[in-house]
């Protein structure tokens, strides 16, 4: 056991020595560079603009290049290829003074070619395993491919589903998004940086960017301290904790200064607080935008973002075109731009640009390694992961591969709508559209017709507006009632009816907030026709975010939401629909009964007043007209199968601050169909110092359970288990009575209760 001992003594000194040695290198690298550097070369290191796409030989004469020449560029972005992106390195380490390398960036959000599910979709699998290797296959692929630095994850907490960019991140929940957040930056950034098949991560948006106020993007965001380090700051910190190498901030301000130029954000909370030791890039034109917020010129903004902590500069060209002239006059030091540049050239070291500034540029792999077949495997097998099934009233799914199958709806036959929003490098023309996927899955076993039935919206602005950047919807231009007609008469025709409705891949995301979250009125027109057909009706609903769902929650037997589920998304909602995967998704976002009650999420607080009897009580927290409760609660899925609780059962009532209690319940599958269930574990803690949420997510389990086979379940509650930012904004755990709910969403639990002593 000594020898043991010693040994591990000495690989931990080891890998301490190795990672000391790598400091050093990086830090004689850096400091070499910066002695020799002029204060125009290290400003140019802050640049980033966006190249555009060039063709091969392009390059050369661009306006682009002969800024890199000059040392006037740092970074690109929106490059795709390795040709192009070679020229462009090509002219940075031949041609500049200095031969510093470039990185080079791309929105990755969910995937590269291989596109997985939009990351709401991606969340909803509760399978940190399988997110996790989704950026693992975006970051070979998009390695492969001369990218070497992601803009993900984006970690925004988002309570508001009139925000568009719901779509693109985790969900409600702190927690869970805290552990999606580290599995992110692992999966991209793997265990070295510096292999050529890992890109450098940019967590976003720093921060509470998923606050904007009436859910309008880019909006103002206005909250307490407390209510950031509890419930909005929480997978920031974990990204920080899991390395992640950048960081980017985000257009909102707060406490009435934008987060591009705010030293309490950038500098006391992130460096100072967190430790963090990465590089801050600002959002697309995020510093010059502050003009427009009112706090002064170019000029000013620019001064006052690297003051504050900004490192890099997206698009404004700022930084570029006045730092100098804030060095003369004295409103900025070279000090503060050489600690920037510093930060930008460490993240070039970390990845082994100094070494081989071609290390991504390899045409084999870009060749071999990108859109492969395991890569849609894994994209598609995740994909059918991502899926919530909210309603199956009388079992109508599975279906049968038999009879006549009705494939009805504006999202049946659209690939280029499957990859959703923020899927810049995707083959959209080889993604899998639903009338794909299932005419493959039944073969001859069943014969499959199709009606478009409606557009996407009656409106054909609103729908050129939601159709941006090639992902029409080919509006067909008679009239609402003679497409519903056609699809009515084919439905009759049918044995049952698969009704692909919806938001198309840009009516949500950025820049595609809405006020109305049902899906558009002519679409639910058209379901009205099919369900009065009388034939069985299954509603296949793509979304970016939750939707009012009251009526058809009531009026089709079965709802299942795909969101949008990437280059294999048709192959994986057959899958479902067909019985051959078992849906097992749970929702990461409450979706409400009325668009009156947003904000709604689960971990809210009660008032002195709250609801105490059945809905309407007066002089109580509630609505004249509609329920306090949600449509589906957070963390809400059916299965194919059924899963029973037993009760939970604690190894302790009381415990200290030193002590562990485990938690355990058992779950069996009741069914006949094997299947996963997500075990959800919620905390309440009765009395604290500031009041504090009903219930909290603090764990969860994802279970495989064949049929009628039970599992025992087992959490251990620790003192950080309970702990909360307190007023005073310290983690603390109080003493006090805690209730510990265990069960398949946020209000079906079952209950114990413990003290902290």
């Amino acid at each position: 056991m000594k020898k043991l001992f010693v040994f591990g003594l000495l690989a931990c000194a080891f890998v301490a020595c190795e990672k000391k040695s790598a400091t050093t290198a990086m830090d004689a690298k850096v400091d070499s560079l910066l002695r020799v550097m002029t204060l125009e070369e290290k400003i140019g290191q802050l640049n980033l603009p966006s190249a555009g796409q060039f063709t091969t030989g392009q390059a050369l004469n661009s306006d682009i290049a002969k800024k890199i020449e000059q040392g006037s560029v740092g970074g690109l972005f929106n490059i795709k290829g390795v040709a192009a992106i070679r020229e462009m390195q090509q002219i940075a380490v031949e041609k500049s003074r200095l031969k510093i390398p470039l990185l080079f960036g791309m929105d990755v959000i969910h995937g590269y070619e291989s596109v997985f599910p939009i990351p709401l979709g991606l969340s909803c699998t509760w399978d940190m395993q399988a997110i996790e290797q989704s950026a693992r296959v975006a970051a070979q692929e998009a390695s492969a491919d001369g990218i070497n630095w992601t803009f993900s994850p984006m970690v925004d907490i988002a309570r508001d589903p009139r925000w568009g960019r719901i779509s693109e991140g985790n969900g409600e929940d702190p927690y869970l998004a805290s552990e999606i957040a580290r599995a992110m930056v692992r999966g991209y950034q793997g265990t070295d940086l510096s292999a050529p098949n890992t890109i450098m991560s940019c967590t976003k948006h720093f921060a509470l960017y998923g606050a904007s106020e009436a859910g309008r993007d880019y909006n103002t965001v206005d909250m307490s301290r407390h209510r950031m380090y509890n419930d909005y700051l929480p997978p920031y910190k974990a990204a920080v904790e899991a390395g992640a190498g950048s960081m980017m901030a985000s257009f909102n301000e707060i406490d009435g200064i934008p987060a591009t130029a705010n030293q309490w954000l950038l500098t006391d909370l992130l460096r100072k607080e967190w430790g963090f030791t990465g590089f801050v890039v600002s959002d697309y034109t995020g510093v010059s935008e502050m003009i427009a917020h009112g706090i002064g010129d170019l000029q000013e903004v620019s001064a006052r973002a690297v003051a504050a902590g900004l490192d890099m500069d997206m698009v404004s060209e700022g930084l570029l075109t006045t730092l100098k002239k804030s060095v003369d006059e004295g409103k900025i030091t070279e000090a503060q731009i050489t600690q920037a540049c510093r930060r930008i050239l460490e993240a070039k070291f970390k990845l082994g640009l100094f070494d081989d500034p071609y290390r991504y540029c390899n045409e084999q792999r870009a060749k071999t390694e990108v859109f492969t077949s395991d890569n849609r495997a894994t994209a598609r097998k995740i994909a059918a992961q991502s899926f919530v099934l909210l309603r199956n009233e009388g079992n109508v799914l599975p279906l049968k591969k038999q009879g006549t199958i009705a494939l009805v709806g504006p999202l049946v036959n659209t690939a280029v709508n499957m990859a959703g929003t923020w899927s810049v490098a995707a083959r959209h023309a080889e993604s899998v559209p639903l009338l794909s996927g299932l005419q493959k899955s039944v073969g001859t076993q069943a014969r499959v017709v199709y009606a478009k039935g409606a557009n996407l919206d009656a409106d054909a602005v609103l729908e050129a507006n939601a159709t941006m950047f090639g992902k029409g919807l080919n509006r067909d231009n008679r009239s609402e009632a003679a497409l519903r007609e056609e699809a009515v008469r084919l439905a009759r025709q049918s044995d049952v009816i698969v009704a692909a409705l919806g938001e198309s891949a840009e009516m949500s995301g950025e820049a595609s907030s809405r006020v109305n979250i049902e899906i558009p009125q002519t679409q639910k027109d058209l379901l009205q026709a099919l369900i009065a057909t009388g034939k069985p009706v299954v509603l296949v609903l793509f979304t970016g975010r939750p939707l009012v769902l009251t009526e058809e929650s009531k009026q089709v037997p079965a709802i299942l939401n795909v969101w949008f589920g990437g280059s294999e998304a048709g192959d994986a909602i057959a899958d479902v629909l067909f019985g051959e995967v078992n849906p097992s998704g749970k929702l990461t976002t409450t979706f409400p009964q009325h668009l009156g009650q947003v904000p709604i999420f689960y971990a809210h607080k009660n008032t002195g007043r709250p609801l105490t009897g059945k809905w309407f009580s007066k002089f109580q927290s509630n609505y004249l007209d509609v329920p306090n409760e949600p449509l589906y609660p957070f963390g809400f899925g059916l299965s194919y199968t059924t899963f029973s609780y037993g009760d939970v059962n604690l190894s302790a009532t009381e415990m200290t601050a030193r002590d562990t209690v485990t938690a355990s319940i058992e779950v069996t599958n009741t069914g006949t169909r094997d299947g996963a269930e997500v075990v959800q574990l919620y905390i309440r803690d009765v009395v604290g110092s500031i009041t504090r949420p009903v219930k909290e997510l603090r764990g969860f389990e994802k279970v495989f359970l064949k049929a009628g086979e039970k599992k025992t379940v087992t959490f251990t509650i620790s003192a950080h288990t309970l702990s909360f930012y307190n007023a005073e904004l310290k983690w603390v755990a109080e003493p006090g009575d805690f209730e510990i709910q265990i069960g398949t969403n946020s209000q079906e639990v079952k209950t114990a209760k413990f003290a902290l002593k």
